[in-house]
């Protein structure tokens, strides 16, 4: 397990500004969901538009969402995007350009999926929308090595939860999984959640309250396997890329994650950027670092 971890001088971006913007909203607001979800539909805005890249809306395995097609791309190999926002915010067209960017660093090609959103559909209906997708994928000839899951924040938690889900029922897996941010204690016991709530800008412990109740119900334990990874046995796991914000406050689902699939033999790759927010990687086309590290993901992929 390759890593790096740095100091906690938090980092002046578009990104921090829009989780501001956002937090002092929600304060000051009552919103209802569809509020809600309109509102984290901005979570494009610091992300700049990738040039020669081409989208178009479908659906697979019975869930829609959008492709991303880079110029040139290599349209055997998928990147399958589960975008964040709580399982219950978010979209894919709140994704696309940060989906369409790890696609042109890879030469892939991306599917963001339009997963069905709690708490209308809660756990596992999420989990199960991208195992169709998946498995409708290797239904279209594409090689199941070929497909990477790939997500953010809660999306990150469905990226590596879809995999699980698979080995579970002795399924194909892909051949890489990617987490952003991953978002995996459903019991909010972990430290950072404390250390680093003055740094970050956007995630609180009633914020994700409330999405834990709205997801989970009370049907689903907190500690189950496929809804927290963090309890999961990564025995044959495909290999893993997780990065993280040093100074967010989920920082330390990704190191728990990555200590724990390192543990069962995964080959596990980690990044901790310094001074960076939850899910920095939208920051891409505007930040010099965010596009270092994407091109070394797709490199990553590549390899």
């Amino acid at each position: 397990m390759s890593s790096s971890s740095t100091a906690t001088a938090v980092v002046p971006s578009a990104l921090r500004n829009l989780y501001l913007d956002w937090s002092e909203l929600m304060a000051t607001h009552e919103l209802d969901i569809r509020l809600f979800r309109s509102v984290f539909d901005e979570w494009h805005q610091p992300t700049i538009e990738p040039e020669d890249v081409t989208y178009k809306e479908e659906t697979v395995g019975g869930v829609p969402g959008i492709w991303a097609f880079p110029a040139g791309a290599d349209r055997s190999k998928v990147l399958l995007y589960t975008h964040g926002g709580g399982f219950a915010v978010g979209s894919a067209a709140s994704h696309r350009k940060l989906a369409a960017h790890v696609a042109k660093a890879a030469g892939a090609t991306a599917f963001v999926l339009d997963y069905r959103r709690a708490p209308e559909h809660p756990h596992p209906a999420q989990v199960d929308d991208g195992v169709a997708a998946f498995e409708a994928l290797l239904e279209r000839g594409v090689h199941p090595e070929d497909v990477t899951t790939i997500g953010d924040s809660a999306g990150g938690n469905l990226a590596i939860a879809i995999p699980l889900a698979l080995k579970a029922k002795g399924r194909p897996l892909p051949g890489h999984v990617i987490a952003f941010s991953p978002w995996l204690d459903m019991e909010n016991r972990g430290a950072t959640l404390v250390t680093n709530d003055a740094t970050d800008a956007l995630i609180s412990v009633p914020l994700l309250e409330g999405m834990i109740a709205g997801v989970l119900g009370e049907t689903t334990s907190p500690s189950a396997p496929l809804a927290n990874p963090l309890y999961a046995d990564f025995t044959g796991f495909p290999p893993l890329y997780v990065n993280a914000g040093s100074v967010e406050s989920l920082v330390d689902n990704a190191t728990r994650v990555a200590e724990r699939a390192k543990s069962a033999g995964v080959d596990v790759t980690l990044h901790i950027a310094e001074g960076q927010q939850h899910v920095y990687p939208f920051l891409a086309g505007r930040d010099a670092d965010v596009d270092a590290e994407l091109a070394a993901i797709g490199q990553w992929l590549r390899h």
